[in-house]
This record gives structure tokens, C-alpha cells and sequence, in this order.
């Protein structure tokens, strides 16, 4: 296991002004034979935390800087011959001094946790910690930043309009002053709340006939979680990988429960509740290849457009009747770029995209999709517009990927792991990394 402890210094200091470290990260790295026998049973990804001691000294003078903040977001586990990398990032304190020198950062003893993920409701305790420091003789200095001779006094000590000035301030004591470490890792989680609101649009209503139910505005809880799968071309028979879990996924953003609407079973019309939630969900590219007309392999890279995302999750009816519902809705658009026939670039333009936005609406099932905050599977099937924009110097390609791409039928299965819910018990944060649907262990 081997530890790589990066960051950005500044050039030089001021005294009396603060020195932050910036981009701080702990890259951890450990190899199979140390990963054999120590997660458990049903491990899919490990996320870790990094707890760094810093030495920082001036002129013989020490004090240490806590490094305590640093996160790994959940990586998959690898194969067996593959290491396990984790990139531990987050805030780290400033560090001021009150007189001129060179301030050495030296890195110290380090307190490293793994938390490993399955996927599943609840997830396994993390792991003991391991407590590491520098070998004997190992050169851990991390940066020696120069603070130049005369001082800059501390603003709260400049003297007033009667004072006459000198030609050189005098030196106050050597200090150096550590601010406070932050005591929490860094959420992973974005801190805005997702763009847009709830889309009344794909919002399921309840069964007609019976009395409105209460509608109650709520301020909804901010999290995170990620959101993979796979989304199929009935026309050409084949599937790519959405938000491939291996290669960097990316998170929804979720601001949950927002709303609750209720009637009570005494009521005409009967029970029901539902909770909606909305967020968005960036998706980077992919990239898959595909048979068209059955013969020509084709190569491109697919972006994805999407719009706000309404989750809605509910009950209709009492026990022993009641049915459970989930529904997630949005408009998406597809573009490709990057076409390969044959090998053979093949330039559609910087527009081939389809001709409009399409509406997405996923199902979950209960008990596999309960609610946001525990997440699952979903799925649905998509009409895929015609293209437009496909094609340069005149040649024209829409009638092409609208021959190859386009119509109804395309299931599009996803799978959300649990909401990261920052800063509350039991958070599952930082957010696991669920498998595809249909590759659960």
C-alpha cells in the first residue's frame, strides 16, 4: 500500500497572512494481495477517508496542521489483479506566521479508513482504521514556501493617523497559528440545489373520482446519488453502457421530497400519498458501436441533453390492496459526433442531433424501488425522434440515422443507488456506486 500526498503551494507567503495549501489530495493506492480477505462478502466499490498530519516549521519553531477532511468518493472494487486507487481530496487549514523565513511542510502520521459498499440497503461498518507514517529516512517534505524579510503588520495592530512611520516595522514575536481543521469531510455532493423544479407534466395523479388530496410544500433535503444503465436501439439491436459505473460517473443531484400530497383512506376516493422530488442528472458521453442494417459496424459517441428529473413516489389504496408506485420523468436529446463506419471516419456535422426532445418515463417496482432515498431499479421505453442536422458540404444524413436510430421501443433501464444525504445520521455518504441492472451479485 503506498500513499501519494499531492498539492499546490504558493510561491511565498506574507507575514501575517494566511498560507493555504490548494488542490490538497491523499492518493492512496493499494494491490491486490492487500485487498485479498479484507472487504467483505458482496464488496462492489470501497470509498475511503484520510485523516494527514502536517509539521510545519519556521525557524525552529513547530505546530501542526490536522489534514482531517480528506474523502474518497466510492471507486469499483477491481479485478483481482488490479490495484485499488482512491483519490482522497477536501479543505485543509491555513497556516499564518507572524516573522519572515521559509516554512517547511513536512508530511507526518496518517489515520486512513475504507468503506466498503455493496449496493444493498445497508451497507457493511467500515473497516479498522490503519495508522501509517514516513519510513525511516524517507524525505516527507511536501513544499517549503518562503516568506520574505520585512513584515506586512496585522491589520488589527496598525497604528492610527498620529502615529509617524519608520523605516522598518519591527518584528512582533515568531508565531505560527494553525486555523482550526475542519472537522467533517468535504460533502461530495453538490451544495446548489438542482436547476429547474418539479415538471407537473410527469407528475402521476391520483385516480379520478375521488376528494383532492392535501398538498403540502416541504424544503426538501439536498443530496446526491449515482445513476447508471443501459439504453437499447430496438432498430439495431443493440445497447450502450449511460453513466458506465468504471469509468468516472457522474451524480444526480436531488433536492427530495419537496412536496407531499395525502388523503387520508376515511376520505372519498380512499387512501393515497405521494412525495416528488425532482433533480437533475448530467450524463457524460458514451461511446458504443453498433451493427446498422444489420452488416455496416458504426462507432459514435452519444451526448446527452437532459432536462430537470421528477421523481414521484407513492401509495394507492389501503392494505391488503394497496398498490406502491415510482415514477421518474425528464426530456432528454441525443446528439452523435465521432461516427466511424467501417473504421472509416464518417463527419455528421457538429449538430446531428435528434430533431426535438423526448419524454423519458421510468417505473420502479416495489419492494426493489421504494423511495428516493433508498433508490433501485427502473425502467421504461423511449421514442426516439428523427434526426436533423447530420451531415457537412452539402451532404445531407439525416435520412440516415433516422433510418437507423429512430422510433419507438427503446428501453432505457437505470439503477440509483441510495441518496448521499450530507450532514444527517445515517447519510450513506459518500454515495455508492450501484451495479447495472441486471448484473447484480
Amino acid at each position: 500500500m503506498t500513499a501519494a500526498i499531492i498539492g499546490t503551494f504558493p510561491d511565498a507567503g506574507v507575514v501575517n497572512r494566511p498560507v493555504r495549501p490548494g488542490g490538497p489530495a491523499v492518493r492512496l493506492t493499494i494491490g491486490p494481495a492487500a485487498l485479498e480477505g479484507v472487504l467483505p462478502e458482496g464488496t462492489t466499490a470501497v470509498a475511503g477517508l484520510a485523516d494527514l498530519t502536517v509539521l510545519v516549521a519556521q525557524k525552529g519553531r513547530t505546530a501542526e496542521a490536522r489534514w482531517g477532511a480528506l474523502a474518497a468518493p466510492a471507486v469499483p472494487v477491481p479485478d483481482a489483479s488490479g490495484d485499488l486507487v482512491l483519490e482522497h481530496s477536501g479543505a485543509v487549514p491555513s497556516v499564518t506566521v507572524t516573522a519572515p523565513g521559509d516554512i517547511t511542510f513536512t508530511a507526518g502520521a496518517m489515520r486512513l479508513e475504507l468503506r466498503p459498499q455493496t449496493g444493498e440497503e445497508t451497507q457493511p461498518a467500515a473497516l479498522p482504521p490503519v495508522d501509517c507514517r514516513p519510513a525511516d529516512g524517507q524525505d516527507a517534505l511536501l513544499a517549503t514556501v518562503p516568506v520574505p524579510g520585512g513584515t506586512r503588520p496585522d491589520p488589527s495592530q496598525e497604528p492610527g493617523p498620529s502615529a509617524s512611520p519608520t523605516a522598518e516595522e519591527p518584528v512582533r514575536p515568531q508565531d505560527i497559528a494553525v486555523e482550526p481543521s475542519p472537522s467533517e469531510p468535504r460533502s461530495p455532493c453538490p451544495t446548489e440545489k438542482p436547476a429547474g423544479g418539479i415538471d407537473e407534466s410527469f407528475v402521476p395523479q391520483p385516480p379520478p373520482g375521488g376528494e383532492p388530496p392535501r398538498v403540502t410544500v416541504l424544503p426538501g433535503r439536498l443530496g446526491c446519488a449515482y445513476a447508471v444503465g443501459f439504453a437499447n436501439v430496438e432498430k439495431l439491436g443493440g445497447a450502450m453502457i449511460v453513466n458506465d459505473p468504471s469509468d468516472a460517473p457522474r451524480f444526480i443531484n436531488v433536492l427530495a421530497v419537496t412536496r407531499s400530497v395525502s388523503r387520508p383512506g376515511t376520505r372519498p376516493g380512499g387512501s393515497y400519498f405521494r412525495a416528488d422530488s425532482y433533480g437533475e442528472l448530467p450524463l457524460p458521453d458514451a461511446t458504443s458501436t453498433f451493427l446498422t442494417f444489420g452488416f455496416q459496424p458504426v462507432t459514435a459517441k452519444v451526448e446527452f441533453t437532459n432536462g430537470p428529473v421528477t421523481i414521484s413516489t407513492g401509495t394507492i389504496g389501503s392494505p391488503p390492496n394497496r398498490v406502491n408506485f415510482a415514477q421518474a420523468g425528464f426530456y432528454q436529446s441525443l446528439r452523435v459526433y465521432d461516427v466511424e463506419v467501417n473504421g472509416t471516419p464518417l463527419d455528421v456535422g457538429p449538430a446531428c442531433r435528434t430533431a426535438r426532445p423526448y419524454r423519458v418515463v421510468l417505473h420502479g417496482k416495489f419492494p426493489d424501488y421504494e423511495n428516493v432515498f433508498k433508490g433501485g431499479p427502473m425502467r421504461g421505453t423511449v421514442t426516439i425522434p428523427e434526426f436533423s442536422g447530420c451531415g457537412t458540404g452539402g451532404e445531407d444524413l439525416d435520412q440516415l440515422f433516422s433510418a437507423s436510430l429512430s422510433g419507438p421501443e427503446n428501453l432505457i433501464a437505470m439503477r440509483q443507488g441510495p441518496l448521499c444525504i450530507p450532514n444527517s445520521p445515517n447519510n450513506e455518504c459518500p454515495p455508492t456506486i450501484p451495479s447495472l441492472p441486471g448484473q447484480e451479485s
